[in-house]
């Protein structure tokens, strides 16, 4: 019997030329011949423009300016920036050198920047001074050098440093379009936060995907398609913007982007499903990541060996060949956009003295979307309070990862092997629990 032939789906636009064999940094210049003076950043702080020739030229600067502080191919440097013409040179100068950007929140704590920047194996953090008691011990104690954009501390290097390097004494360096050059750190469709290694080949055929082409999205915004990490981060882009745009229906996300194949799969079996159907959302091309850092088993588990990635969100494709998103089989919770890992919080409870058992999951928030919250199984004989236990948490983690509420329990519902029944839980939640 002859295997069921798979269902793919495909963007309506058509497939483009896309020069995949180029580093990322060579691909963003590749024409500044012909729009060297035009504005290529805008500081949205000073209002101040930078055209393409001085994004160049100040990215070639920092690159040279790295690799005398140290930096050569397959280095990390953390960029704990928010958006600015700094986050940018220092990403851009990385890619010069081979090197990889791994980005942070600057409202992480300092047990989560530490967390990341020890995972990464970043050698240099670039930050704002604001930033620095969080990790100045740990970096020193490592030998990881701070390089701050305003004023630097005692013992920090200063940004000016950077953009006043020599771009002429900038090495010649083989760089491979499967080389690594992005490092954001995601938990995926389960677990705790992983590095996502996001290759050359990976951005560079991502950002054409949307913007090169005869028919290319003038206007890009989060709300207006469908994203994850591991994706590249692109999977599905609204066509109402698109030079020539196409209608839309009310609670699309989009159709998948170009040079790019899309299935919707049975959860149980993995047969591929036909439109109006729902099913696990998967996607396929060169823009999807490398795999997770120093995780081959995370990674065996979202790219099956066919080079499909299981997002864990469920979806249909209409007959127009428009995404729906419908529900989700991955744990995380939502927060205004912010991914929360409910094992993540779970472990962190679990080092609470009063603490013998937990289990966060999502509740829904008129404002947030989701919040977390913690359902929680004391030691015999414990006092401790749900403000104990949100203030504990609360101290530990950025803004947007804090339990909302604490709900005591006597046990935690688990299946035989083990894992946290958090339908359950839900349900409990929906029943109206309290304490």
């Amino acid at each position: 019997m002859e295997p069921e032939k798979e269902i793919i789906f495909r963007s309506k636009l058509p497939d483009i030329y896309i020069p995949k064999h180029l580093p990322l940094h060579s691909y963003c210049f590749e024409n500044i011949a012909n729009f060297s003076h035009r504005p290529c950043l805008i500081d949205g702080a000073t209002g101040q423009v930078y055209t393409y020739s001085d994004v160049e030229l100040t990215s070639r600067k920092v690159a040279s300016a790295l690799h005398q502080h140290g930096i050569s191919k397959g280095d990390v440097i953390m960029i704990l920036l928010p958006n600015s013409p700094e986050f940018v040179y220092s990403f851009l100068g990385a890619s010069y050198l081979g090197a990889v950007s791994t980005m942070a929140n600057p409202f992480f704590t300092a047990a989560e920047i530490i967390k990341q920047a020890k995972a990464s194996g970043a050698k240099i953090i670039v930050t704002q001074s604001s930033h620095v008691p969080k990790v100045h011990d740990y970096l020193k104690d490592n030998s990881i050098e701070i390089i701050c954009i305003d004023s630097a501390p005692e013992g920090c290097s200063h940004f000016s440093e950077l953009i006043s390097g020599d771009e002429t004494k900038l090495p010649q360096v083989e760089i491979s379009s499967d080389d690594v050059v992005a490092l954001p750190y995601s938990s995926g469709t389960t677990g705790l936060p992983k590095g996502v290694m996001l290759t050359h080949k990976g951005l560079v055929t991502s950002v054409a995907q949307q913007v090169d082409g005869e028919n290319p999205n003038l206007w890009i915004h989060s709300e207006d398609g469908y994203g994850m990490t591991e994706a590249g981060p692109v999977l599905a882009m609204c066509l109402a913007f698109a030079k020539e745009p196409f209608e839309i229906k009310s609670g699309a996300c989009g159709t998948v982007v170009r040079n790019a194949e899309m299935k919707i799969v049975d959860p149980e079996s993995g047969v591929s499903l036909p439109r109006n159907q729902r099913g696990e959302i998967c996607i396929r091309g060169d823009q999807i990541m490398k795999g997770y850092l120093n995780d081959p088993e995370a990674t065996k588990r979202t790219i099956d060996s066919n080079g499909w990635l299981h997002t864990g969100d469920i979806g249909l494709i209409d007959d127009d060949d428009e995404l729906f998103i419908v529900d989700r089989l991955k744990e995380l919770i939502k927060y205004k956009g912010f991914q929360v890992a409910p094992a993540e919080l779970e472990a962190l409870l679990l080092t609470h003295p009063d603490i013998s058992d937990a289990a966060v999951v999502p509740m829904v928030n008129e404002a947030a979307g989701e919040v977390p919250v913690a359902f929680v199984v004391k030691i015999n004989g414990s006092s401790v309070t749900e403000d104990d236990i949100k203030q504990f948490v609360s101290k530990q983690v950025v803004f947007y990862k804090r339990i909302n509420r604490v709900f005591f329990i006597n046990t935690i519902p688990k299946s035989p092997s083990g894992k946290i029944l958090r339908k359950e839980l839900r349900a409990k939640l929906a029943a109206g629990v309290s304490n």
